[in-house]
């Protein structure tokens, strides 16, 4: 990761959150003490900051710098309102076709999929606030640069833009092996959003309960699952594939 995406010591992540920097994720020590660790927890969780606690020795592999045990990193873009994308897509006259990614926790997996998610023109990335990957060099070096090209909303919980999207007509499709329906089964030439789960857990189960939809990749091996930007881009695709015929 490199050092002009970071910002390191305690007071000086205090003072980027409060001026408004477009911090991505904050790293936190475990174990750490001290008043001036409770401001920075205090800060972080009042204005909803994405963070985390490791061992020092991650902060360590961060930077070389003195950090106090605090790290954070700074988002190379900016994130869009979720409300004014949808109205500026369906405005647009475009068909809709979003993508949900639920708690996503590997940046590679992430970038991965914003490349794909760009060739397939998929209208904007959802992401939760908390719990999901950060954007970082990983994440724009695995996009190919397309991190800058997709719009990415960032919504304090999936659920809630699940019901916003449905709210606004669009339907919503979970990927997910809890079901008998494959892709094939799934109309994707309507408004929709595709969500991907967890690289281990998958797509949450409170999610499940409220979605449209639920498909599944058809699998004839003896793996039971396929890496979730490469069962991402099959579901973008076939989207693309019926969209064109």
């Amino acid at each position: 990761m490199k050092n002009e995406n970071q910002i390191f010591g305690i007071r000086a992540i205090i003072e980027a959150i409060n001026s408004g920097a477009v911090i991505d994720k904050v790293f936190l020590q475990k174990d750490a003490q001290g008043e001036l660790m409770k401001e920075l927890l205090k800060v972080v969780k009042t204005k909803n900051v994405n963070f985390s606690y490791v061992p020092v020795e991650k902060l360590n592999r961060l930077t070389s710098m003195n950090h106090q045990g605090a790290v954070a990193t700074i988002s190379p873009i900016g994130f869009h309102d979720l409300d004014e994308l949808i109205s500026t897509t369906l405005e647009s006259g475009k068909t809709p076709l979003f993508l949900i990614l639920d708690q996503l926790s590997d940046a590679r997996n992430f970038g991965a999929i914003i490349r794909t998610a760009e060739c397939t023109g998929v209208n904007g990335i959802i992401i939760q606030k908390q719990g999901s990957a950060p954007v970082n060099g990983d994440t724009v070096k695995t996009s190919a640069g397309a991190v800058f090209n997709v719009p990415i909303c960032k919504v304090d919980h999936i659920k809630d833009a699940v019901f916003h999207l449905q709210s606004c007509d669009i339907k919503t499709v979970a990927a997910t092996e809890k079901t008998d329906h494959t892709i094939y089964d799934i109309d994707f030439k309507t408004p929709v959003a595709i969500i991907m789960g967890n690289e281990e857990r998958g797509v949450n189960p409170s999610v499940l309960k409220v979605v449209d939809e639920k498909a599944k990749l058809p699998m004839f091996g003896t793996i039971e699952s396929l890496n979730v930007s490469v069962a991402c881009g099959a579901f973008l695709y076939e989207a693309v594939r019926q969209r064109l015929s």
